[in-house]
């Protein structure tokens, strides 16, 4: 969960930067790609653990 948020924040962070920075807007781009590569990931995540186990 922690390695969740922190990419969020770092996904908003360069998000932020790439938008407002003139000629960074690879930064926005690069911001955008980790936000769902993330979102992905939790929900993978999500849908592995509500599983149950068969026997």
């Amino acid at each position: 969960m922690v390695l969740f948020l922190l990419l969020i924040i770092v996904a908003v962070a360069l998000g932020i930067i790439g938008a407002v920075a003139h000629g960074l807007l690879h930064l926005l781009v690069i911001g955008a790609v980790i936000l769902v590569l993330d979102l992905l990931y939790a929900g993978w995540r999500w849908q592995r653990s509500g599983r149950t186990p068969q026997r």
